[in-house]
């Protein structure tokens, strides 16, 4: 764990819950499952600091913005739990039509084996 500096939090980052992934994109023959999933999810080596009214921002980005956690109170240990935002997320449709060609990919392996 990084060492925090005088008001500083740290951070979990973990799969969508359902108020953030009820209604994202999910394209057909893709386990609703992975659309929680969100590529940074389980990455606990960073912090965040309160606003002036000591609350929390209530979302993260990373790569430019193309993907989004929101925030969703905190662990047992403390931490800030932020959860992968999918409908907020811009490069989510892309990334789960890449799974969909990986899904199809695999059915049609499974198909040629029998």
């Amino acid at each position: 764990m990084a060492t925090l500096l005088r008001g500083e939090v740290p951070v979990i980052l973990q799969p969508a819950g359902t108020s953030q992934y009820e209604g994202a994109y999910c394209p057909p023959g893709v386990p609703f499952k992975e659309v929680r999933r969100g590529p940074f999810d389980g990455k606990a080596d960073i912090v965040v600091r309160p606003d002036a009214d000591g609350e929390l921002p209530r979302h993260m980005t990373f790569g430019g913005g193309a993907v989004v956690y929101e925030y969703d109170g905190r662990d047992n240990r403390h931490r800030a739990v932020y959860r992968y935002a999918p409908r907020l997320s811009p490069s989510h449709r892309g990334v789960m039509d890449g799974v969909a060609e990986v899904y199809a990919e695999h059915a049609l392996k499974k198909g040629e084996q029998r």
